[in-house]
């Protein structure tokens, strides 16, 4: 990794747009992106912070949600088989990023400009460059850091529901860590519990099916939740920060709607930054054990599926305290 990792500012901007991409920091053959930020001293760091041996897992079963994407997710097939020495199952249409999910860097290209390094469709099908498996390979392990939306907007005495919109831009982030006592570091791994999921469990099968298609702008009544703030200045303290991946327990990392005249964030943090944009995870245990004991800060470990080229995977991921 380089010494001096530039400023927002300071990176180049992509000419007619008006965006930067930091594809020259690491280097144009980089397959990691920001998971650079996660430097052997720092997961060395994030292992001091194990305290008790508590492990808390964050990810859900791989057949919830099936519903809420619509057609092009519509969850897999488990198949078993059964002898007098054991059993083997299979699976069918799997889709890899249809439960607990990182989006890799294959997943959003940025206009004409590409992908993560300014790679082309032909780098990633002939070459098999920036696949799921770089990650795997590295692992995506360091401190991870709890920003509990709910919790904080509880203590401010503020009205709040998980299925409207609420940005968390960089100020907010940065309050909800000073009531956590926690200080951002360089190669943090931020959680945003946004209480989405949770209220999302708590519909029944027909409210939870109407929901179904809501993902996109194209709806006549789009999905709205909390997330991280679609704005340029929010990448920019994304970047700043040096944050080494962000995960959220609601549908899109971001906050929905999308509302494309202020843009989304998948098209800037994926393509353009290297950062790993976690969807659906599972946060409300680690939620409750973070204010039982007043300790927001953990070591993350998590173990994407080592498949070459692979544009998500499962998690696989868990929080010791």
């Amino acid at each position: 990794m380089p010494q001096k990792i530039p400023k927002y500012s300071e990176l180049p901007v992509i000419e007619k747009t008006g965006e930067r991409h930091a594809w020259d920091v690491f280097g144009r053959d980089d397959q990691l992106g920001s998971i650079n930020f996660l430097t052997a001293e720092r997961v060395k760091h994030a292992a001091t912070l194990v305290r008790t041996g508590k492990v808390i897992n964050l990810s859900l079963p791989l057949n919830f949600p099936i519903t809420l994407y619509g057609g092009h997710r519509t969850g897999y097939k488990q198949t078993m088989t059964v002898n007098r020495g054991g059993r083997d199952d299979f699976l069918d249409n799997f889709a890899l990023q249809g439960s607990s999910q990182w989006d890799g860097l294959r997943h959003v290209r940025y206009r004409e400009f590409g992908y993560w390094g300014g790679r082309q469709d032909e780098d990633l099908d002939q070459k098999g460059q920036i696949g799921m498996e770089h990650w795997a390979r590295h692992g995506i392990i360091g401190r991870g850091v709890l920003l509990d939306l709910p919790r904080y907007m509880e203590k401010q005495r503020t009205p709040f529901k998980a299925n409207t919109k609420v940005p968390m831009d960089g100020p907010l982030m940065e309050k909800i860590a000073a009531s956590e006592n926690v200080q951002f570091m360089p190669g943090d791994i931020l959680l945003l519990r946004t209480g989405w999921l949770a209220w999302y469990k708590s519909l029944d099968e027909a409210s939870r099916d109407k929901l179904q298609g809501t993902l996109t702008n194209q709806s006549p009544n789009p999905l709205k939740c909390p997330g991280l703030d679609p704005s340029k200045d929010t990448a920019a303290w994304v970047w700043d920060h040096q944050i080494a991946a962000l995960a959220a327990d609601n549908p899109a990392l971001e906050a929905l709607e999308v509302l494309p005249e202020v843009g989304f964030q998948h098209r800037r943090l994926l393509p353009l930054q290297g950062t790993p944009i976690g969807e659906f995870w599972d946060l409300e245990e680690l939620s409750s054990d973070c204010a039982q004991d007043g300790v927001f800060q953990f070591m993350l470990v998590s173990a994407p599926l080592y498949i070459p080229g692979g544009v998500g995977s499962p998690p696989n991921a868990y929080a010791l305290k």
